[in-house]
């Protein structure tokens, strides 16, 4: 006698293969291997293929041409939801994939990312996720601010170059031509913690996968640095404290001493400076 059986659907949702395959590609060789129906959803933890995913998910792709973290001009996209929702991310403008000439640590800048942005803002969007990872600029964000109108000034009133390196010269925020996000919420989607500055800060544990070398980092730090120290001392930033029990973060201090490692765990729910420099404009 014949027993038929009824398959549901299969969810497919897999991340991407960093360096291989994309979360789409995944989910599409997953699908084939496993013969029953399925539903592909590729999903992304804020780095490479966010957009992709919420593409996947619903909402639509927006193309404009911004500028590549070397400087070129390239299309990229973000994700748009019609109720006001946009999807940005730091990869798809700014990321290792757009250098097309190679590596330049010192001078990536993120301005195009800040581009995107501008667009979805003038588009009508009340809320922007940005996904964070897979950057090939360590320059604070600061390329990101540039295209959204501030200036970033030294000591005798002129604009920097963009990219972290210069940093280091700056002594003023000028804050007067930033376009207008009043009732725009900025969610950041990221799966890591890290502080901007030390040991397990940007510069040391990222620079080296963007082509940085030793000197390369110890410039960067104290790039941004300075940059931390101008945005705090202007414009009163602090470093916003990790919501944790006190209870975990005992666990973790005695997890650390027992594996003989410092994980770099910096917040204890005290709203801190983002960095130590010089007095602005020293």
């Amino acid at each position: 006698m014949w027993e038929f059986v009824v398959v549901q659907p299969v969810l497919v949702a897999p991340d991407k293969f960093k360096g291989s395959l994309t979360a789409a590609e995944v989910a599409s060789r997953v699908s084939a291997g496993l013969g029953v129906p399925t539903v592909e959803l590729p999903v992304a933890d804020g780095g490479d293929g966010t957009v992709d995913a919420a593409v996947a998910g619903g909402f639509t792709r927006v193309t404009i041409e911004v500028t590549g973290p070397t400087g070129e001009r390239i299309p990229a996209s973000y994700a748009w939801q019609a109720a006001g929702t946009a999807v940005v991310e730091l990869a798809e403008a700014s990321g290792l994939r757009r250098l097309p000439g190679g590596r330049e640590p010192l001078t990536a800048t993120s301005y195009g990312t800040g581009e995107l942005v501008a667009d979805a803002v003038r588009r009508g969007a009340k809320r922007v996720v940005l996904g964070l990872g897979g950057s090939a600029c360590t320059d604070g964000g600061a390329g990101m601010v540039q295209a959204l109108g501030a200036r970033l000034l030294d000591a005798g009133g002129d604009e920097l170059p963009r990219g972290g390196a210069a940093l280091a010269e700056l002594a003023r925020i000028d804050m007067s031509g930033f376009l207008d996000v009043s009732g725009v919420e900025f969610v950041v989607a990221s799966d890591v913690d890290n502080p901007l500055l030390g040991p397990h800060g940007a510069a040391a544990v990222y620079g080296p996968q963007k082509g940085a070398t030793s000197d390369d980092v110890r410039t960067l730090e104290g790039s941004l640095s300075r940059l931390a120290a101008v945005a705090t001392a202007t414009h009163g930033l602090v470093g916003a404290p990790e919501r944790r029990s006190s209870r975990r973060a005992s666990e973790e201090r005695a997890n650390e001493e027992r594996s003989g490692r410092d994980h770099g765990h910096e917040h204890d729910d005290t709203p801190r400076a983002m960095g130590v420099a010089g007095a602005p404009g020293a």
